[in-house]
This record gives C-alpha cells, sequence and structure tokens, in this order.
C-alpha cells in the first residue's frame, strides 16, 4: 500500500527552524512530483512548496526566501527546512505526493503539526 509518513513537527519560537521529513512507500518516487501543504484552523489548506521530479521549487510568496525544499530520490523521501518561523506559519502540515503528467493520481500524508509561538 501507499504511505507517506511526516516527521518533525513540533513547537518552535518566532524566528526559530524545524526540519520536516515525509517518507513515501509503495510508489515509483522519482515519478512523483511532491508537496508540503499545510492548513489552519478555519482555514483552507495551502500548498507550501512543491519539487518536481527533476528537482524544480517552487514556494507560496508567504514563505518564499524562508522555506526550502528538497527531495532524496534514492531514500523516497522529502524534507522541508522552515526558518525564521512564525506565528502565522502556525499549522498542520502534509505530505503529498502527485503523479507528474498526471496529477489527479495523488496521496496524502497524516500530518504533523507545527507551532511556532512565543
Amino acid at each position: 500500500q501507499v504511505q507517506l509518513v511526516e516527521s518533525g513537527g513540533g513547537l518552535v519560537q518566532p524566528g526559530g527552524s524545524l526540519r520536516l521529513s515525509c517518507a513515501a512507500s509503495g510508489i515509483i518516487f522519482s515519478w512523483y512530483v511532491m508537496g508540503w501543504y499545510r492548513q489552519a484552523p478555519g482555514k483552507e489548506r495551502e500548498l507550501v512548496a512543491s519539487i518536481t521530479t527533476g528537482g524544480s521549487a517552487t514556494f507560496a510568496g508567504s514563505v518564499k526566501g524562508r522555506f526550502t525544499i528538497s527531495r532524496d530520490n534514492a531514500k523516497n523521501t522529502v524534507s522541508l527546512q522552515m526558518n525564521i518561523l512564525k506565528p502565522e506559519d502556525t499549522a498542520v502540515y502534509y505530505c503529498n505526493a502527485a503523479l507528474q503528467g498526471a496529477t489527479s493520481v495523488s496521496y496524502w500524508g497524516q500530518g504533523t503539526q507545527v507551532t511556532v509561538s512565543s
């Protein structure tokens, strides 16, 4: 079966850093666009960052310059490095895998909570 398992969430102070990781199994990982989404209470889920099979990355404007995304196809993992965290980054962060060229084929992880508070 397909599994996406996130890890690395937690409580951090504003200005701090956190690294999220997502381990995928049950898919040919290198065929998938990997993405990180987040959802805060009362808000819709939004795309934070994505990375294509070829390593091209995109970011939401709100995180550009603060977050980076990377993937390791040998380990079937994707990571989100979050720096200079702000309270508005507080959300549940979800890992997503979408088949490049046929993105209706997609999978979600269970999510990991990130809380930015002093």
